[in-house]
């Protein structure tokens, strides 16, 4: 007989899914690392323009892979108490975003919390310093 709380087949095939995303959390971060590398060596050797815009994508799309691992890992440390679907009810879905909150402020959650907003951060000023969408031509 298994201990603790029961979940629905829904959940534990979610909270898997995170599991498996945040399993590869070191490895996208890693990517990450060298993508930021290529960007910044290629903008110091003066590289032609479509060679830095090429850079720039994939360093926004490495970030946001790692952003996605890191947020699945924040999801694995939350529990599976901490996951809504739609098949649920209001009063269950009420119930999972009060246990999110609650897991939020454990030390066990806190550190991947920080590690989200570092990489959001990080981000922001990559997309805010470099475009990495096409401009609009009028």
């Amino acid at each position: 007989m298994p201990l603790g709380r029961r979940v629905s087949k829904d959940v534990a095939e979610q909270y898997e899914a995170d599991r498996r995303l945040a399993d590869g959390y070191d490895e996208r971060l890693a990517a990450a690392g060298a993508a930021e590398r290529a960007l910044r060596e290629a903008q110091g050797s003066n590289a032609p323009e479509g060679e830095l815009r090429a850079l720039t994508i994939a360093f926004d799309e490495a970030l946001t892979a790692a952003i996605a691992a890191a947020e699945a890992a924040e999801r694995v440390a939350m529990g599976p108490r901490t996951y809504a679907t739609e098949a649920q009810d209001g009063k269950a879905r009420r119930a999972a975003e009060i246990a999110r909150r609650r897991a939020k402020a454990r030390p066990a959650v806190r550190p991947w919390t920080d590690e989200v907003d570092r990489l959001r951060t990080a981000r922001e000023a990559h997309r805010l310093s470099y475009r990495t969408r096409p401009t609009a031509v009028v």
